[in-house]
């Protein structure tokens, strides 16, 4: 799922008159640099979420070619947040994991494809959710003070108190979606259902080998283009 819904207040003026998943880095919006990356990783299917300027989302999607096949869920009635999103698209999910990913991070890779990386760290029996990770040195666009601790098994510790923690989470991640089956009614935050389940030892994660760039604002998205620009000079 990819959850392409959100209103996108903070990359104004670019979403004047599109939504944020049609801002372009680097010369492809936001939502083709995703579905390019869950191509990649073999992923088919992918049902996206739309709201703001919902139409001109989906014409956009309707020009794609190639993998994944695209079904939406609609949400111009009310937005509904990412517990919310994916608790609406449940009946388009099924019931095996799914990836999760919103549409604001682009990234290089510098070694392993990180949502294979993702792939391989799944693990039912001890997992609900799998988060993709990036070192907090190797991220850009970022201004938090890191999101989680990581056990040696790669289980989750919110960061809580601590002046900062090592890792932030950078989008991506693999859940059961039965996760959102007793959500609340209405728009929730699915870190909301984390924060339940990692006191439990069943939020994981996995740090990616690339560089990631949180791409939040103009001038978010202008510092990805000349570090993307960069990477593909090398």
């Amino acid at each position: 799922m990819v959850l392409a819904a959100g209103l996108g207040t903070r990359m104004r003026p670019l979403t004047n008159d599109r939504p944020k998943a049609l801002v372009e880095v680097a010369g492809a919006t936001l939502i083709d640099h995703m579905l390019g990356r869950l191509a990649d990783a073999g992923v088919e299917t992918a049902v996206v979420n739309v709201h703001a300027f919902a139409d001109r989302l989906e014409a956009h999607l309707k020009t794609r070619a190639g993998a994944p096949a695209i079904v939406i869920s609609d949400e111009r009635g009310e937005l509904l947040e990412t517990g919310g999103g994916l608790r609406k698209a449940r009946p388009l999910l099924g019931e095996d994991p799914v990836f999760v990913a919103n549409i604001d991070s682009v990234w290089t890779e510098d070694g392993a494809p990180a949502i294979d990386s993702l792939a391989r760290a799944w693990d039912p029996e001890r997992m609900d959710v799998c988060l993709l990770l990036a070192r907090l040195d190797r991220t850009l666009g970022f201004d938090g003070a890191g999101d989680f601790f990581m056990a040696e098994d790669g289980a989750l510790t919110f960061r809580g108190a601590a002046s900062s923690a090592p890792y932030a989470y950078m989008g991506v991640h693999i859940c059961r979606p039965d996760i959102v089956d007793d959500g609340p009614d209405g728009a929730f935050s699915l870190a909301t259902i984390w924060r339940e389940l990692a006191p439990r030892g069943r939020v994981h994660g996995v740090v990616m080998d690339g560089f990631w760039m949180h791409v939040g604002d103009p001038g978010a998205r202008d510092e990805a283009e000349a570090k993307l620009a960069e990477a593909r000079g090398k």
